[in-house]
């Protein structure tokens, strides 16, 4: 039987249909919409009765928040319905399956979401087409029938066997090209002609597998086959490019490799293997494997050095992310990850870098067969950092350029860094009887021709047909990969790795060795249905293919499901070099390496490179003026509201915040965050910068990849590094060149600029990304090379890039520019190492390198973050300010030598003035902030100002009937959790003995050994963590609900009530484990109690988006024993990062808890004072509460991250971090 359910958020907190109604009145201006509910419907099957009705109150809806009714409301409402597109991951739908298997411990059940839309007022025919039109995007869902089904399970068409393509081989050239056609190939006419003469010598036709699979291998996305074309000939226009093409060819006269065939693929690679030959990269770390850059350092850790490798990536997404924002931008950043991952590395820290057309223009005028921008940028925004932030993942750094050319195709880049011992890591070759194993995701119809899809430039017609290329994104399923990947037995029984994106398993399990047998009836399947091609080229994705000796594949796969994790062999490595797959007993691929490694057949072009025009910027009018439109340029106006939706604080390594100052408003210029130690610390660091200015590259693609190097350096400089043991990783993003020589000549161009300047400053490329499809009809995206600059250094040496204070004296420093209006390669080093002297001898106290708005542009920001104004000298050229100032830097010094030459000083007074102009900081930012707010918003109003303060002194704390030396912690994991290697750092740094447990709910019966495992623990233990994260994806619908389930379990419920009461223990829960306390009412009542109507809870938060940056605590009450080190009136400092952290009561419950000293925390105000302005109080929490305890104290929940802290952290932003809560719950036990 099917049950239904419908789940409406209750009156004044239906911010998703509010925000909906909004959107439609004001974007798509149909104005006679005047209200609109929006239901979450769920069917249910394969479940009793009694079961389904407990989950209506406990998964599917709070009380507190949630009206339920079993029938639509029947009203005089336009009703429609969305559901997922067959084949698309649904992670409401999973997770609510996953809650109910968790509270039965039986078989999961079958569940089908759909999203009920109910629109008010007289809408015409066409109004309601035009909102479905904005709701419903058909690459990944479509309208669903309002009637229920009789059923949820799917009879698919079970298939048995792959079609031979007959009468192949007989083709000729018009039937090839007509064949091409027929199967949208993204290969050529000669490609397919070369399949056909591999086939004949193979005497067969090929299967349609076979002929699939090698378009997805010979893809430019998976084999670069544009940047492997040979150059034939090069004509060029002018001296410069002609001169660098004659420094490349020379080059590789001296490298010996004149006998190769000349590409771009070699220009991009020459540059790194020429600064190798001269030795100047010795740290550089060379395998066979397919991984990330990768460098050798050292990190330096309780007085020792120790061997790591940094790894890092950047990865693109354009085409998945322009067709489907949310899930293709969310499987970029987690096929970023998946790259270091595959190299071993525990990746901490990720960049985000994505091009754009303007989102303020009117959807009206939205391109025909495209999304909105609007749509575009806010829902890929939505995607990554809900990815990003669910696997606990730092984003140090967000930022997007706006250029009208990105309408034709938008970048989306994801740049990530990670670390690993070196002791973990092995690499060997594959040696015949060894087995693959394929760990994580199951395989599903998402994602089929994705490699293929991303190769090709879009018409109207081709993006009919690549819905199917759209992959779905399971952060869950991905965190459990990174934390088997940490585990050092687990690393050291891996001899190659290979993770799955582009091209599946084909390509994924196929690069592994030479010599290879799959077994496609191996590979788990999401669902049944799926016949042998779509089994070798589907891209669904948190998948790894690793490769271990026989003998150690029981090993692997009872480690992967420790973690929770699906592993199973499917393949074998073998001598013959061939590439076979069985299906169904019968072989449907087979194929010789030789011919798969070809790439297909050999390209030629002719190119003939445009003449570089002049880049500089024309500055004209007056001073004010100028800098008015400066604030608001798309390209230099604030990003906050964008960057603050992803987590920047997890992993507690964060040494720069991404916005700092007192006033957290000047964004940083490289992102800085401590090596990720699972257990010990270091003042080790990796820096992070990029740059790139597509203004200056559709002038000229050479100087705009030259001058991004320069800027992405320049930035790490700015930010306290060194030039030493610098590593550059480029994203080259080019229109479809198709035969034409001058379109050609961009990708050549820019790659000789980048050929230059890494000869010229002695820095290697050591990794990269190309993309060649950014055509959409007649529109092109400009010339892109993003350069990503990549160091280490030490956290003391680190400089935050906001102005420090009033009074200083400011100079200009910049190096010397050529006749070519490019730095001097000499001038440009020394410049460099006279600013990392100065900012290391303090006679610096901050620096800026000035990027696409010049020095206003520098000055305007270092200015936001402490409010400290600036005075330009006269003698200043307004040229100076205004223009491009690539490869200079603007200083703040402590004293009055002479450098460089003078800029200005800083003021008191609020403003910054010029030859008796003065304007306001106050008018600059509100310009600044206010031009993105309709798109991205983060200072919207919300509550009534200031809030009354609570105040409770405790005289005396309650003591432990059970004392203990060393208390024990027990710390689950479920689906979701993240936070938990930070909570149990923070608990054993205290001096407690932290157990970290993870919750297995593959199986029924991996639930009930979960239950029975962690009583068990429970009964020897003195406190109980539950740490933040992203509890089942914050699905169905709501905090913490995987979390929830599992403590209403019976043992589990019941050995909490004897901790608890029986033993005196401590219970602590921090963001998702506060949503769980309070869910369960451990806080407030100090029991696990059933839901209630009128019990406080956390909802979303008032500004509808994930809130990341620090806040502001006052501690309002000491009676905990968690707070027994504070005393009421103290003021911390705390990173948060949530999106349901609003704290929801009412009044009379409020005020009741505070007078019992129940509300510990409050957010505050600059001056103390608790508030509901967003930029203090981010959620909008009733009476500010930030955190609560039970009635006595002893469990504790709070929304700040106060486990994210340690030494150097968020040196950019003032503020105690050390509220003293872990060593106050270990002196409990003393």
């Amino acid at each position: 039987m099917v049950y239904r359910i419908y789940v409406e958020k209750k009156k004044g907190l239906a911010g998703e249909a509010d925000a909906l109604l909004n959107e439609i009145n004001n974007i798509l201006s149909i104005r006679s919409l005047t209200a609109l509910r929006i239901l979450n419907r769920y069917d249910v099957e394969n479940i009793d009765k009694e079961l389904f009705d407990y989950a209506v109150k406990n998964v599917f809806s709070e009380p507190q928040i949630d009206n339920v009714s079993e029938e639509l409301p029947q009203d005089d409402a336009y009703v429609f319905a969305v559901e997922y597109l067959p084949g698309q991951f649904d992670q409401r739908a999973d997770s609510a399956a996953q809650c109910i298997q968790i509270i039965s411990q039986k078989e999961r059940p079958l569940v089908r979401t759909a999203k009920v839309y109910m629109l008010y007022g007289s809408l015409t025919v066409a109004e309601i087409m035009e909102i479905k039109k904005h709701v419903i995007n058909p690459v990944e869902a479509r309208e669903a029938s309002l009637e229920k089904a009789d059923t949820l399970k799917i009879d698919y068409a079970v298939p048995t066997e792959v079609r031979t393509l007959d009468g192949f081989l007989e083709l000729d050239k018009e039937g090839l090209e007509n064949f091409v056609r027929e199967y949208a190939l993204a290969m050529d006419a000669d490609d397919i002609k070369f399949c056909q003469d591999y086939f004949r010598t193979e005497h067969r036709d090929p299967t349609i597998t076979e002929i699939r699979m090698i378009d997805t291998y010979w893809s430019d996305h998976c084999r670069h086959t544009t940047f492997l074309t040979t150059i034939d000939s090069v004509r060029f226009e002018d001296e410069l490019l002609q001169k660098a093409y004659e420094d490349y060819l020379a080059v590789r006269e001296e490298l010996g490799r004149a006998q190769k065939p000349v590409n771009l693929m070699d220009l991009a690679t020459v540059g790194a293997r020429y600064l190798k030959s001269k030795g100047l990269l010795p740290k550089l770390d060379e395998s066979e494997e397919i991984n990330a850059c990768t460098v050798k350092m050292q990190v330096e850790s309780e007085g020792k050095k120790e061997d790591w490798l940094l790894l890092f990536k950047n990865e693109t997404h354009n085409h998945p992310t322009e067709i489907e924002p949310f899930g293709g931008a969310a499987t970029c950043i987690g096929g970023a990850i998946r790259d270091p991952l595959s190299g071993r590395a525990y990746v901490y820290a990720a960049m985000r870098v994505t091009g754009a057309a303007d989102p303020l223009k009117p959807v009206g005028e939205t391109l025909k067969g495209k999304l909105p921008q609007r749509k575009i940028v806010t829902t890929a925004a939505a995607g990554y950092s809900s990815y990003g932030n669910q696997i606990g993942l730092a984003t140090g750094q967000v930022d997007e350029i706006y250029h009208e050319g990105y309408a034709a195709k938008r970048m989306e880049i994801g740049a990530v860094i990670g670390a690993a011992p070196a002791e973990n890591v092995r690499r060997e070759r594959p040696a015949p009887g060894d087995v693959v194993i394929l760990l994580g995701g199951r395989t599903g119809r998402d994602g089929c021709g994705g490699a293929t899809g991303s190769s090709k430039s879009h018409t109207m017609q081709s993006l009919e047909t690549c819905g199917a290329e759209v992959q779905k994104g399971n952060a869950p399923e991905e965190r459990k990969l990174q934390r088997l990947f940490r585990n050092q037995q687990a690393s050291l029984l891996i001899k190659r790795c290979n993770d799955f994106g582009a091209g599946g398993v084909s390509v994924a399990i196929g690069e592994l060795a030479d010599g290879l047998e799959i077994d496609l009836n191996a590979v788990p399947k999401k669902y049944e249905g799926l016949d042998g091609t779509e089994l070798a080229i589907s891209e669904s994705q948190e998948r790894m293919a690793v490769v271990v000796a026989k003998e150690d594949a029981a090993e692997f796969c009872r480690l992967a499901a420790e973690e929770n994790l699906e592993a199973t062999v499917v393949a074998r490595v073998k001598e013959e070099k061939r590439l076979t797959m069985f299906w169904n007993g019968k072989k449907i691929v087979d194929l010789s390496r030789e011919f798969l490694n070809s790439n297909g057949a050999e390209k030629h072009i002719g190119i003939t490179p445009v003449a570089p025009q002049d880049y500089r910027r024309n500055v004209a009018g007056g001073f004010t003026a100028n800098y008015k439109k400066l604030a608001g340029d798309l390209n230099v106006c604030s990003k906050r509201g964008l960057a603050e939706r992803f987590d920047s604080t997890i992993g507690a390594g964060t040494v720069l915040m991404p916005f700092g100052g007192r006033h957290q408003l000047t964004p940083v210029q490289a992102m800085v965050h401590k090596i990720s130690m699972e257990k010990k610390d270091t003042k080790t660091c990796s820096y992070m910068a990029w740059g790139y200015n597509p203004y200056i590259s559709e002038k000229s693609p050479y100087h705009g990849a030259y001058l991004a190097v320069v800027e992405s350096v320049s930035k790490l400089i700015a930010t306290g590094a060194k030039n030493e043991d610098v590593y550059l990783t480029f994203q080259e993003y080019f229109e479809h060149p198709n035969t034409d020589g001058k379109r050609w000549g961009q990708p050549l161009a820019a790659l000789l600029g980048a050929f230059e300047a890494q000869k010229d400053l002695k820095i290697a490329s050591v990794g990269g990304k190309d993309s060649m499809s950014g055509t959409f009809e007649d529109l092109d995206v400009p010339p892109t090379l993003v350069s990503f600059a990549v160091t280490t250094g030490n956290v003391d040496e680190v400089v935050p890039n906001h102005f420090k204070a009033a009074g200083h004296k400011v100079v200009l420093l910049q190096p010397v520019y050529n006749e070519n209006h490019l730095p001097y390669p000499g001038s440009l080093i020394a410049v460099w190492r006279q600013v990392s002297e100065l900012l290391a001898s303090g006679r610096a106290v901050t620096a800026y390198t000035p990027t696409y708005g010049g020095v206003a542009e520098a000055v305007m920001k270092m200015s936001f973050g402490n409010g400290v104004g600036f005075a330009f000298d006269d003698s200043v050229p307004t040229e100076e300010i205004f223009g491009y100032n690539y490869g200079a830097f603007v200083l703040e010094l402590a004293g009055d030598e002479e450098i460089g030459r003078p800029l200005g000083r800083t003021t008191a007074e609020p403003e910054i003035s010029y030859r008796g102009e003065k304007l306001s900081l106050d008018e600059l930012l509100k310009i600044y902030e206010d031009k993105l707010e309709p798109i991205f918003p983060c200072n919207i109003s919300q509550g009534e100002g200031k809030l009354r303060a609570f105040s409770y002194r405790a005289k005396e704390w309650p003591v432990p009937a059970v004392k203990a030396a060393k208390p024990k912690v027990l710390i689950p994991v479920f689906p979701g959790t993240n936070c938990e290697y930070d909570s149990a750092k923070a608990m054993e740094e205290a001096g407690a003995a932290a157990k970290i447990i993870v919750i297995n709910n593959l199986t029924a019966d991996g639930i009930s050994r979960s239950v029975e495992k962690f009583a068990e623990e429970l009964k020897t233990s003195q406190m109980v963590f539950i740490p933040g994260g992203f509890s089942g994806g914050d699905e169905p619908d709501g905090s913490g609900k995987f979390i929830t389930a599992f403590f209403r379990n019976g043992a589990i419920k019941e050995e909490v009530t004897r901790l608890l009461e029986a033993r005196d223990g401590l219970m602590c829960g921090i963001c998702n484990g506060f949503q769980a306390l309070i869910k369960l009412g451990l806080v407030p009542y100090g029991k696990i109690v059933d839901a209630d109507p009128s019990a406080p809870t956390l909802t979303f938060n008032t500004i509808a988006r994930h809130q990341s940056r620090l806040v502001r605590t006052r501690v309002a009450s000491n009676k905990s024993p968690w707070l027994a080190e504070t005393q009421v009136g103290d003021i911390y400092t705390v990173p948060i990062s949530h999106g349901e952290g609003r704290f929801y009561a009412s009044d009379e419950l409020i005020l009741q808890l505070a007078a019992n000293g129940q509300i510990a925390t409050q957010y505050v105000d600059g001056d103390g004072d608790p508030t509901s302005d967003v930029h203090f109080n981010p959620n909008n929490s009733a009476f500010a509460v930030e955190g609560i305890t039970s009635p006595d104290g002893r469990v504790f929940g709070k929304m700040g991250h106060a486990e994210r802290k340690g030494y150097g952290l968020y040196k950019n932003v003032p503020g105690d971090l050390e509220i003293g809560m872990f060593r106050s719950a270990v002196k409990y036990f003393k």
